[in-house]
């Protein structure tokens, strides 16, 4: 961070967690190369940004195509350099019962939350290592912690890169470069809309936290580089609450997904 104008690459720029932490990076003098497959969203960022006296550029990608991910850090590279930053946070949902969830959908999930993420790792770590600086910052979630009904592939994903950053992270040590996941609960963004099915919303909905609030961590993690953060902070109580009370998950979370899906199905 003592270089003068970093490069990051935020991925799922386009709105949500990714948009807020590409205008907090920006604000302090880093450029922002944003990723994401809505083109038009990103320019609107990009000249946000440069409007307010940043730097960034789109650079539209669909990344569950692995073509697509190795061309993004060919052209990012190419105008920048290699990132000294990347942040993995493109990602997707789905809420409904498991066998009700369509194979496309599932193995896009898959492709954007697991293979894109370890993927692009891949692809910049070796000349990070080279040069002794970078940080990969691994958008996770607590869903990784605490898996429940209605979202079981996607706390299969999160929990797998959650697993991945911590293992890398012990590979990292003395290399001067450095790898954190951030787990936030839910969070203020169009994901709910995107992850619904069937008329179903996620019942955590009601108890998330702005975008915002999880730019801020990733900031702080810049300065002060840890394996994991949590948003809000307190969460770090979750994995215990599953170890404790998954019992009791076990028996309540598949009677609210039931009950949610006769409501949806008399509305």
């Amino acid at each position: 961070m003592e270089r003068h104008h970093p490069v990051a690459l935020v991925t799922g720029a386009s709105s949500g967690i990714g948009a807020a932490i590409a205008r907090r990076l920006a604000r302090e003098g880093i450029r922002l190369a944003l990723a994401a497959r809505r083109k038009e969203r990103l320019e609107a960022l990009a000249e946000e940004i440069r409007q307010a006296g940043g730097e960034a550029r789109p650079f539209p990608a669909d990344l569950a195509q692995e073509a697509e991910r190795e061309r993004l850090i060919r052209e990012v590279d190419a105008v920048w350099g290699l990132p000294d930053i990347l942040v993995n946070n493109a990602g997707l949902g789905w809420y409904g019962f498991g066998d009700g969830m369509p194979w496309s959908r599932a193995r896009e999930m898959i492709e954007v939350n697991v293979a894109a993420a370890v993927h692009l790792c891949l692809l910049v770590l070796p000349r990070m290592k080279a040069r002794g600086r970078g940080h990969l910052i691994n958008i996770g979630s607590i869903a990784g912690n605490i898996p429940s009904q209605g979202v079981a592939l996607y706390c299969a994903t999160k929990s797998f890169l959650e697993a991945f950053t911590t293992a890398i992270y012990r590979e990292l040590q003395g290399t001067g470069v450095w790898i954190s996941v951030v787990k936030p609960g839910p969070v203020t963004t169009e994901f709910f809309d995107r992850s619904s099915s069937a008329g179903l919303r996620m019942p955590a909905e009601r108890f998330a936290v702005s975008p915002e609030r999880v730019a801020e961590r990733v900031w702080g993690l810049l300065g002060h580089p840890r394996r994991v953060v949590y948003v809000p902070e307190w969460y770090r109580i979750v994995p215990w609450v599953e170890m404790l009370l998954g019992w009791a998950m076990d028996r309540m979370g598949p009677l609210l997904l039931r009950r949610q899906v006769r409501v949806g199905e008399t509305t």
